[in-house]
């Protein structure tokens, strides 16, 4: 890649969005949730890449929706069923995908695979979920908390659980992005990675939000406005059950630990839920719980994240050959 070459924008983490832009989705997913068919800049219609290597129900349906809604021809790949993964490195597949299909979308383990998937495509690189952050989830979820609270910059959110998990690590950088208090509980052994908490310190520093760590779950949920928790058994951590069941307990989400946030606190969970551990019935199925709504801004959001990726690559090439 030469000095003129354009750059490709691609999201593979929180924070590869700035303050700015960040709002600028999520004011598109307002309007496409108020018309859904309203931008379609995949007619042709053009082809995106859906590639899992994990199971799932959430971003497969809202990725093969959205793209259909936005005019395109959603693919979907299963690497069992390919040679990503296996033979070819991720950034060979990116090249011979680049020449057929509009973006690539990517649901997988390690955060090392997407950006060398990155580095070798001229077409937009969407994190569908990695071991490390689930970027397209956050965008979801602050569209929800927009929709239900109101500007998001000064509100404070409490995140319960495995710290460590890709879940915290992305409400630590897209929170503080949009100016948010974040705050993650969680025990010893299960605290977030130290360079992402330092990212997203040095981005709330910038943007008037903050992180803070907590080891007692209910001095983390005193005073805030949103509770979030998520699955204490990830894919692939199934024979680690015992022993994170033994060491989160204290951290299951229940009527007696929400009672401790404000009267009007709203409960968030990305699903699917363990009922029972995490999280207890009479909470996710309460009056305050809004993770349907949560579940439906999945298409909402990763829809105007795509029109916004393929907006700007289209810009920057445009400019290239100007």
């Amino acid at each position: 890649m030469t000095e003129s070459d354009p750059v490709t924008r691609h999201f593979l983490r929180d924070d590869d969005l700035s303050p700015a832009e960040q709002a600028e989705i999520l004011d598109l997913a307002v309007e496409l949730k108020r018309d859904r068919f309203a931008v379609q800049p995949l007619a042709g219609p053009q082809t995106v890449a859906v590639i899992f290597d994990k199971s799932s129900t959430r971003t497969r349906v809202s990725f093969a929706v959205g793209i259909a809604d936005l005019g395109g021809s959603p693919l979907i790949i299963s690497t069992a069923n390919s040679q990503l993964g296996g033979k070819e490195t991720p950034s060979d597949t990116a090249r011979v995908l680049e020449r057929m299909v509009s973006a690539i979308v990517w649901r997988t383990y390690g955060q090392a695979g997407l950006e060398e998937m990155a580095r070798g495509t001229t077409v937009p690189v969407v994190n569908a979920l990695s071991d490390d952050f689930h970027p397209c989830q956050l965008l979801a979820d602050l569209l929800t908390m927009r929709e239900h609270r109101g500007d998001l910059a000064g509100q404070t959110l409490v995140f319960l659980g495995d710290g460590a998990c890709n879940m915290a690590q992305s409400y630590l950088l897209a929170g503080a992005t949009a100016g948010m208090h974040v705050r993650i509980a969680s025990p010893a052994g299960y605290t977030p990675n130290a360079q992402v908490v330092a990212d997203a310190a040095s981005i709330a520093a910038q943007t008037g939000g903050s992180v803070e760590l907590f080891t007692d779950p209910v001095a983390a949920v005193t005073g805030v406005d949103i509770v979030i928790t998520d699955t204490w058994v990830s894919m692939g951590k199934e024979e680690e059950k015992a022993a994170r069941l033994a060491d989160l307990g204290a951290y299951r989400v229940d009527a007696a630990l929400m009672a401790h946030a404000k009267p009007d606190a709203h409960f968030m969970h990305c699903l699917p839920a363990d009922r029972g551990f995490e999280v207890t019935a009479d909470v996710i199925d309460g009056a305050q719980s809004i993770i349907w709504d949560e579940a439906e801004n999945r298409l909402h959001a990763q829809k105007a994240l795509l029109v916004w990726l393929l907006a700007q690559n289209s810009q920057n090439t445009s400019s290239n050959a100007a």
